[in-house]
């Protein structure tokens, strides 16, 4: 990858892409919540922990796994299990470890299930169509390229309260 730093500074072309992913990021993601929430009764944060459970081979998983998952903070996740475990959406269920495992109810499974064809139908016509295949494919490599070099700066010279890799 080629360093193209011009200074400590980004000029008007790097400032107006900057700036124009960072609205167009925050315009999609209130756009698809609002359709969640409206229609479904979801928050962003219910289909995401909603998605991560459905997707594990169990229907299950450990808060910490989904803290990883989800790149949340410790007290936000248990916050927010909290919630969607007294609205049925999932349980928390004893296991061999120290802490329980987090389980999707039948509620949960039925919420994602209604919710996931529209939510895709939608991420469909407001980005991947849009996109085309092509870009799709270098928007895809470009991201993993940011991913890495955030997960390389996290690994060596990102303070640990920072990268998210502290034991707290």
């Amino acid at each position: 990858m080629v360093c193209v730093s011009k200074g400590p500074w980004l000029d008007e072309d790097e400032q107006q892409a900057w700036r124009s992913y960072l609205l167009m990021n925050r315009t999609l993601e209130t756009h698809l919540e609002r359709h969640l929430q409206r229609e479904f009764g979801l928050s962003k944060s219910d289909f995401e922990i909603l998605v991560n459970l459905s997707e594990s081979e169990s229907g299950r998983m450990r808060a910490f796994e989904l803290g990883r998952a989800t790149q949340w903070e410790k007290s936000r996740m248990s916050h927010h299990l909290s919630r969607m475990e007294k609205r049925g959406l999932i349980r928390k269920e004893s296991c061999q470890a120290r802490y329980p495992e987090i389980a999707i109810t039948e509620e949960g499974m039925a919420a994602i299930k209604a919710c996931a064809p529209a939510h895709a139908a939608r991420v469909r016509e407001f980005f991947v169509d849009i996109f085309g295949p092509d870009r799709l494919a270098v928007l895809g490599e470009v991201s993993d390229d940011i991913v890495a070099k955030i997960g390389q700066h996290c690994a060596t010279d990102c303070p640990p309260e920072v990268s998210g890799l502290d034991a707290t």
